[in-house]
């Protein structure tokens, strides 16, 4: 007997399938076949299963499958497959298949060497992996952000890592820093630990820790040294996109960008976190969500955070340095049918910490002496958002989504810094200064996606504009403060209010953006990815010290040419050419303004995404150049434009189940960055500072089937210049991570220890400034979930 295919309930689909007793006799196991074109998902399964099947193109032309994910029988995950494509599996007595047309009810029987699987409801749930949700496992399938519409990773012709939330509680991340370091291509940490909350992150050797931060697809303040505060418990995913993106988001480095992916309401969640750890670190925590009524259209999430921690660094006299946060994010989703939903959210953060991370050095060598004092250094930021993202279907081809949220920041910051030594050599002059730098961001996104089809080509066509206008002000001021005598240091001094300005200037930044896209799959096998955007930025400074006014406007082109083969059994070979952009301040000996910073990449690589496993693995080989880069001449201190710089590497990552129970993260980085021009002779030919040539890492965590689990990690950073003229280096450090962890009923208990060796090493001494790196930490977690 035949019946066609359907999708029954939720998760739930109502298939083919042999229940005689070889059915009976067949063992389930994970399959996970992604969503897409219908043939090579068969291909795909077919190689997985080792089972024998038969059909011709003609049949699979044209048609897709939603694929299959969780633990099934080969019957039934075949006849998922099928599911509303018209197809009947029909086993042979060989034991393999061919697939048949859905026979008309008139239509005679089949024939009698062949038998038609009949109808039985499968109950297994498949796992939906959706670009913003949660990640099944380390290894992501699926994602929005290097191409603004849900993706299969291995169809992305460049670099891009995915971090869940498994991965990051697996390996206790504290922050968006915590959650990257075993990504291949990134460096953190830069400058030590910073119990600010500061995050320092460089992407192939460029900073992304200002114009690469973004937060659910758009950007987020940054007003130097002013940095919008990301709490990572509010985050379903960090996503490192590496590379020039101005394709996609408009200007920023040549390094890339990391997205944060926000956790959304939809589904129902009863959690409550509490930490204690080094440093009398103790943070409680809860993520709420559920629907709001019964058989509603919302849906709601509430995720808070209260954070008291002293930092790993103390004032000689025993003083420590104190951080407090408080953090809530309400949500709301309305999702009235399976094609509109309207999410609005919201973000308050308050962050209280000392502001004293400065030790004295002399000559590369750091003493245990703080320069400042805590009865005047410290930082009181506030962060905060409000916005909502838009989606719905105009028809069967056509969607339209709108993103928006502003944001907005209040600094208030003040700290001692050191002077120069007296004659006497141990007599420290010491300035004080203040900072008022509020900032305010208003961004909006807006584009309409349209899935199209001509023949054996399908189309992905994403047409799209975006708006941002950040407006910032800068309050600084300067004035003495007591010295400090470094045999004896006195702290708790009294320190005066400065009151000389400094600077005193507002500034906005406009940018609005026109981009269009293309995703073109010829048939089964190619897709080219072709972009391209312009963007058109205007800059209004006002100087109230000089009462200046300057206006600089940009005008940008940026493109992104892709092309990646599908081999099939999860392989993918791809080669892709990238551009940037990034605007730069102030003139040049001309008075002429300074043109915007390029970058421009080109990248070969290969992804393989074995079906039916959880595993990512990728190679990456990259040229990556920055031109019009602004230097300064040693000379005269005038600014050129004549920088030229070079990044290129290999690149290697390894994420996912390697057996039942068993993940990994793994990754390798070689990486030769030089100046190629500069203003200053003596940078030419050098390394930039703070990047190291070669870093690697691995993570392993076992968890037994009685719901024990361990976890460890090795991460090696090496060598790094202190200087531009690369007078002085840091050696490389080999750093080890540890974690135990329990889960029974709805509690787990986790134990993580970031560098269990307490390996002592500087991040940096830059000129001269020594920047200790992150001590040895624990970090007990208990955490309870019920319904």
């Amino acid at each position: 007997m035949a019946a066609q295919a359907g999708m029954v309930g939720t998760g739930h689909a109502q298939a083919t399938a042999d229940t005689g007793s070889q059915a009976q006799q067949a063992g389930r196991r994970n399959y996970d076949v992604p969503e897409g074109p219908l043939a090579p998902a068969l291909r795909g399964f077919a190689s997985a299963a080792n089972l024998p099947l038969s059909f011709v193109p003609e049949q699979t032309e044209g048609k897709r499958t939603a694929g299959v994910r969780g633990q099934f029988t080969q019957q039934e995950a075949l006849a998922a497959l099928l599911a509303g494509s018209g197809l009947l599996a029909v086993r042979l007595d060989s034991g393999g298949y061919v697939l048949r047309s859905q026979p008309a009810p008139a239509d005679p029987a089949p024939a009698a060497d062949a038998r038609v699987l009949p109808a039985v409801r499968v109950t297994a749930t498949a796992e939906r992996e959706t670009a913003t949700g949660p990640v099944p496992g380390y290894a992501a399938r699926i994602s929005a952000t290097a191409t603004k519409t849900d993706t299969p990773l291995i169809e992305v012709p460049q670099s891009i890592s995915v971090i869940g939330r498994e991965e990051m509680e697996a390996r206790g991340a504290q922050d968006v820093m915590d959650a990257v370091r075993y990504t291949p291509g990134v460096t953190t940490s830069t400058y030590g630990p910073d119990n600010r909350g500061w995050e320092y992150i460089l992407l192939r050797g460029f900073d992304a820790g200002v114009t690469g931060i973004y937060r659910d697809g758009l950007g987020q303040p940054a007003f130097l040294p002013t940095y919008y505060l990301t709490e990572p418990y509010g985050l379903e995913r960090v996503e490192v996109l590496r590379g020039p993106s101005s394709m996609v988001f408009g200007k920023g480095d040549a390094g890339g960008i990391v997205n944060r992916v926000s956790k959304q309401p939809g589904e129902r969640i009863r959690e409550i976190e509490v930490q204690y750890g080094s440093f009398q670190r103790k943070q409680l925590a809860f993520d709420l969500g559920d629907q709001i009524g019964n058989n509603t259209d919302l849906s709601y999430r509430l995720i808070g955070v209260g954070l008291d921690s002293n930092d790993q660094d103390r004032y000689p006299d025993g003083r420590k340095l104190n951080h407090t946060r408080s953090y809530i994010a309400p949500s709301v989703r309305w999702q009235p049918n399976a094609t509109t939903s309207l999410t609005v959210f919201g973000e308050f953060l308050r962050n209280n910490t000392a502001e004293d991370p400065y030790y004295l050095t002399q000559n590369y060598v750091r003493y245990p002496i703080k320069v400042g004092d805590h009865s005047f250094g410290q930082l009181k930021q506030t962060s905060s958002a409000i916005g909502y993202r838009f989606e719905t279907a105009l028809n069967d081809a056509w969607t339209l989504r709108q993103n928006f949220r502003y944001s907005q920041i209040d600094m208030a910051r003040r700290a001692v810094w050191a002077g120069s030594l007296g004659e006497d050599q141990h007599t420290l002059s010491r300035s004080a200064r203040t900072w008022n730098d509020p900032v305010n961001l208003t961004a909006l996104d807006t584009s309409v996606q349209g899935k199209l089809q001509y023949g054996s080509v399908q189309h992905t066509v994403l047409l799209g504009v975006d708006y941002s206008d950040q407006k910032g002000k800068q309050r600084r001021f300067i004035g003495p403060a007591p010295d400090l005598d470094l045999f004896a240091p006195v702290y708790g001094q009294a320190v005066t209010m400065p009151t000389d300005p400094l600077s005193n200037l507002a500034q906005s930044t406009r940018q609005t953006g026109f981009y269009v896209q293309d995703q073109i799959k010829f048939g089964e096998n190619w897709v080219a990815t072709l972009g391209g955007r312009q963007d058109h930025v205007r800059q209004l400074t006002d100087d109230y010290l000089d009462a200046s006014h300057t206006r600089q406007s940009d005008s940008a082109f940026s493109g992104r040419a892709g092309l990646t083969y599908l081999l099939g059994n999860g392989w993918a070979p791809y080669i892709s050419h990238v551009t940037s952009f990034l605007p730069n301040s102030g003139v040049d000996a001309n008075s002429e303004p300074f043109k915007p910073s390029r970058g421009k990449q080109i990248e070969v690589g290969i992804k393989f995404q074995p079906a039916g496993t959880r595993t990512l693995f990728t190679a990456a080989a990259f040229d990556l150049r920055k031109t019009n880069v602004v230097t300064y001449d040693p000379g005269t201190g005038e600014g050129r434009q004549v920088g030229r710089q070079r990044s290129r590497g290999i690149e290697l990552e390894a994420k996912g189940e390697l057996v039942p129970g068993l993940n990994l993260a793994a990754a390798y980085t070689w990486l030769d960055m030089k100046v190629l021009d500069s203003a200053d002779p003596g940078e030419v030919g050098k390394i930039p500072p703070l990047v190291p040539r070669q870093s690697a890492s691995v993570w392993l965590d076992y968890t037994l089937g009685n719901g024990l689990g361990f976890g460890g990690g090795v991460r090696y950073i090496g060598k790094r210049q202190n200087d531009e003229s690369n007078s002085t280096f840091e050696r490389g450090v080999t750093l080890v991570d540890a974690a135990a962890h329990y889960e029974r009923g709805p509690w787990r208990f986790a134990l993580n220890i970031s560098n269990l060796a307490d390996k002592k090493y500087n991040s940096i001494c830059y000129h001269g400034e020594c920047y200790e790196g992150i001590r040895r930490s624990a970090t007990l977690t208990a955490r309870y979930r019920w319904q």
